[in-house]
C-alpha cells in the first residue's frame, strides 16, 4: 500500500506521464471498435509506464483509462507504487496546430458552472467546455472518471494527492478537470490536488484564471516553450508573426502572418487569461529547432510550429528521456505489385503481435523478425495507391511516401534530394529520386522546366532541369516546392525538395 511519502511529483514526471496519454491516439487504418482501441492503448500506456528508462521510473500503475466515442479525448488515472499520489492524465485532439486553436471555438463562451458557484461568474470557450464535459461523462466499463478516482482514494492511506495534468490541449482541459474534482465530495478523505500544464492553451476568461489561481493547490504550473505558438492562444499570438528569427528560420512569410491574423481574430471581442504559475522553458531559439523546416515558406512555419510543439521537445527542454516511439514504416521490399505477392517491409517498433494494414484492407499472418526492424507479409485484395502502415500497442505508424503501394503498378514517384537547393533563373538542378520514366516533367511550383533530361529511370532515377523564370507578385515565396511528374504520379513535396530563388 501506498504510504504517506512526499507526494510531489517533478517536472519531468509530470511531462511523461502527459507524453504517454498519446500512445496509440491514432485508430488502426482498417477499423476497430472504440472499445478494442481503449484496450489497446490501456496496453500501451501500461508498457510505457513500465519502462524503467522513462522519468516515470516504473513507478506508476495504471488503473482506469476511458476514451471518447470520436477519439477527441482520453484521460487515465494512475497511481504511484511509493507514494501516496496519483495521476489524472488528460489527452486532448490529436490534429495539427491550427485544428488545435480552431477546435476550441473560442468565438463563444458559457458560464463554468460545473464547479458549483464561484464568487463571481467564470466564463471559458465553447470549444473547451464540450471537451471537458466529454472528459468527465466518458467511461470505461460503465465507470466515470470521478467513479474509478473515489474508489482508488478509498483504498488508499490517509492523506492522498491527486495531481492533474496535462499537454496541449489536454493542459487546458486539466484547468478545468481540476477545479471540478476538488469541488466533488470524497467519501472518508481529504485529497489534496496539484495542477500541471504543459504547452496549454487558455481555457477562459481573466475571471476563470482568477477563479483557478484563487484555489489551494500543493502544485500549480504552467510550463511552456517559449517558440510554442499554442500557448501563446489568446494572449500573443501577434508576437508570433515575428518568429522564426533567422538565421536559421524559418520567418513567417506574407502568407504564415495571414494565417496568424485569421487564428488571432477566433476569440471576437472576448479576453482571456492564462492560470498558474508560469515556467518559461527555451529562451534560447537556436539551441534547439528543427533543422529541416527552417526556409521561409508556409510549410516549414507549420512543421517548426508542431516542432516545437511537440511532446518529444518538451521533454528534451525538460531534461527528460522521450518516450517509447511507436512503429514507423521506412520502406517497402517493392511499391508495386500484385495481390497475394511477398513483401517485405522495413521499419522500427515492430513488435510481437504488430498488424498491417494495405490502407482499409488487413493484411492477414504477418511475420515479425526477431529484431523488429522488418514484417513479411503477402499482399491482401486492392485496388489504387494505398499507404501501408503497422499498429502495435503503442500507435499506428503514419504513412510515408516510401511506404506507398501500387496495386498493378507503376510504382509511385518519389523525390528525394535535389542539388544545388537554390539558385536564379537558368541554374541547372539534379533532382534524384525513384520511378522516373520517360515521360519525366519537372516543375518549380506551378511553373514547368523548360529543359529536362534524364539521366537515369527507375530506381534511382536522375533528371537535370533547368530553372525555370519563378512567380512573383506580393505574397509570392521565394522558396517553391520541386515536382516530378511521370507515370501518371506527381511526387510528394517536402522539405528534401525545396528550392529556394536568389535574389538578382
Amino acid at each position: 500500500m501506498a504510504t504517506e511519502h512526499d507526494a510531489s511529483i517533478t517536472p519531468q514526471v509530470a511531462m511523461t506521464l502527459a507524453a504517454i496519454a498519446a500512445t496509440a491516439a491514432t485508430p488502426r487504418p482498417s477499423g476497430e471498435t472504440t472499445a478494442e482501441q481503449r484496450s489497446r492503448i490501456l496496453q500501451g500506456v501500461g508498457r510505457q509506464l513500465a519502462e524503467p528508462s522513462l522519468a516515470t521510473g516504473n513507478d506508476w500503475l495504471p488503473i482506469w483509462l476511458a476514451l471518447s466515442p470520436d477519439n477527441a479525448n482520453m484521460a487515465y488515472l494512475a497511481a504511484s507504487r511509493s507514494t501516496n499520489a496519483f495521476a489524472v492524465v488528460l489527452r486532448g485532439t490529436v490534429g495539427s496546430v491550427t485544428d488545435l486553436t480552431e477546435d476550441l471555438g473560442v468565438g463563444t463562451v458559457v458560464p463554468f458552472t460545473a464547479v458549483g458557484s464561484p464568487p463571481a461568474p467564470v466564463a471559458v470557450a465553447k470549444g473547451a467546455m464540450e471537451a471537458f464535459t466529454q472528459v468527465v461523462t466518458m467511461s470505461a466499463s460503465g465507470v466515470t472518471l470521478v467513479q474509478a478516482l473515489a474508489d482508488a482514494l478509498a483504498r488508499t492511506a490517509p492523506n492522498p494527492t491527486v495531481h492533474v495534468i496535462g499537454h496541449s490541449l489536454g493542459g487546458c482541459i486539466a484547468t478545468m478537470v481540476a477545479p471540478w474534482l476538488r469541488a466533488q465530495t470524497w467519501q472518508g478523505v481529504t485529497p489534496r490536488f496539484g495542477l500541471h500544464t504543459f504547452a496549454a492553451p487558455t481555457a477562459g476568461s481573466p475571471e476563470f484564471a482568477a477563479y483557478v489561481d484563487s484555489l489551494k493547490w500543493v502544485a500549480h504550473e504552467r510550463h511552456f516553450n517559449a517558440w510554442d505558438v499554442v500557448p501563446q492562444a489568446w494572449t500573443g499570438l501577434d508576437d508570433v508573426k515575428k518568429w522564426y528569427p533567422h538565421p536559421p528560420g524559418p520567418e513567417a512569410n506574407e502568407e504564415v502572418k495571414a494565417v496568424i491574423t485569421a487564428i488571432a481574430g477566433l476569440p471576437g471581442p472576448h479576453a482571456y487569461a492564462q492560470p498558474g504559475r508560469a515556467h518559461k522553458l527555451h529562451p534560447d531559439y537556436r539551441s534547439d529547432y528543427d533543422r529541416a523546416m527552417v526556409r521561409k515558406t508556409l510549410q516549414d512555419f507549420m512543421g517548426q510550429v508542431a516542432f516545437q510543439h511537440a511532446n518529444a521537445t518538451y521533454l528534451g527542454l525538460l531534461g527528460a528521456p522521450d518516450v517509447l516511439p511507436g512503429p514507423a514504416v521506412r520502406a517497402l521490399s517493392s511499391n508495386a505489385g500484385k495481390a497475394g505477392s511477398a513483401l517485405v517491409i522495413a521499419g522500427s517498433g515492430f513488435g510481437p503481435g504488430a498488424a498491417v494494414d494495405f490502407g482499409a484492407v488487413p493484411c492477414p499472418d504477418p511475420v515479425v523478425s526477431s529484431d523488429g526492424l522488418a514484417i513479411s507479409v503477402r499482399v491482401p485484395p486492392g485496388v489504387g495507391v494505398v499507404a501501408v502502415r503497422v499498429t502495435t500497442d503503442l500507435g499506428t505508424s503514419p504513412a510515408v511516401p516510401f511506404g506507398q503501394f501500387a496495386y498493378d503498378g507503376p510504382a509511385p514517384v518519389m523525390v528525394t534530394g535535389i542539388a544545388p537547393d537554390s539558385g536564379r533563373t537558368g541554374r541547372s538542378v539534379t533532382v534524384t529520386g525513384v520511378n522516373f520514366g520517360s515521360d519525366t516533367q519537372v516543375f518549380f511550383g506551378d511553373n514547368p522546366s523548360p529543359s529536362v533530361r534524364i539521366e537515369r529511370t527507375g530506381a534511382p532515377g536522375e533528371v537535370v532541369a533547368t530553372a525555370p523564370a519563378p512567380t512573383t507578385g506580393a505574397g509570392k515565396p521565394r522558396t517553391v516546392d520541386i515536382t516530378v511528374l511521370s507515370n501518371g504520379y506527381s511526387s510528394p513535396t517536402g522539405p528534401v525538395a525545396e528550392f529556394t530563388y536568389q535574389e538578382l
